[in-house]
Parts: structure tokens; sequence; C-alpha cells
């Protein structure tokens, strides 16, 4: 049987399994998977599919986004530490033609200085950030209404 819902694509950087483990002072002490279940939720709630991706490594996040092309309407990325560097994931996300949310469980912003620069917002078609767990059910919310209920 062929799933027809839409379908929105979750990618996680690098350390984002270590959630609810890492600097739970800043992170929270919920793991990947419980925002990925909420993220999810959100999607099924509005009747799309959610795929969820984590990965330490660039390349894999890049191929990710290659194999959304023409499948997927909406990616929301949390990019972890490529937010500041990850040129090739810019460039990825730029040719994605649906709509792109970057989430944060921080605000980068309020942080170290080197965090204040994004490579992937100028692709994106917005942000969510700084709200904790509670971003991934927004970051859905923005995508699939960016994207369209129709």
């Amino acid at each position: 049987m062929t799933d027809n819902r839409r379908c929105l694509l979750l990618l996680s950087g690098p350390n984002l399994n270590l959630l609810g483990t890492r600097e739970p002072e800043i992170y929270g002490h919920a793991t990947l998977d419980d925002h990925v279940q909420a993220a999810s939720g959100a999607a099924e709630a509005h009747g799309w599919v959610l795929e969820h991706l984590q990965s330490n490594h660039e390349g894999d996040l890049v191929d990710a986004v290659h194999a959304a092309r023409g499948r997927c309407e909406a990616i929301v990325i949390n990019p972890g530490a490529l937010t500041h560097y990850g040129w090739s994931l810019h460039d990825a996300l730029a040719a994605f033609e649906g709509v792109v949310v970057e989430l944060h469980i921080s605000n980068p912003n309020a942080r170290e200085p080197w965090r204040h620069v994004s490579v992937v917002a100028p692709v994106a078609t917005g942000s969510i950030v700084g709200f904790g767990g509670a971003g991934y059910p927004l970051a859905v919310e923005a995508a699939i209404g960016a994207a369209g209920t129709a």
C-alpha cells in the first residue's frame, strides 16, 4: 500500500543524539526520540508523514536533502554546530524546492558570539529558536503552514 500523505523531513545534526544527557541546563532533559515523537504527532495531526534522520556527518545530511527533492514538501532542520560552518548543507538546502525551517532548542543569538552566524538561515524559509523542546512541534506547524495544508 502506498502512503499518499505529504512528507516532511526532520533532520538532526551532530551531537543531537546526546540530547537528554548533554548540557541539560541548556538543552533540557528530553531525548531526541522525545522531540521526534512530538514532531511526528504534530505532522500526523495534519495528515502528514514525518521522516527523521540524525547524523554526526554533514555528508549524510546533504544526501538526505538531495533525496528529499521532489519527494518531500518541507524540511525542518536542527543542524547543530553545522549551523555555523556547514556550507555544503547550505548549498543542498538552497537546491531544495520546498519549505525549509531552521530549528534550535536554545537561542544561538543569546549564547557565545561564534554561534550568532547561521549559514542555514539565508536559505531557510524561517527559523524557530529558543523555545526548548516546544520548538519541534512549532517548527512542524510552521513548515506545514508555509507549504499549505490543501
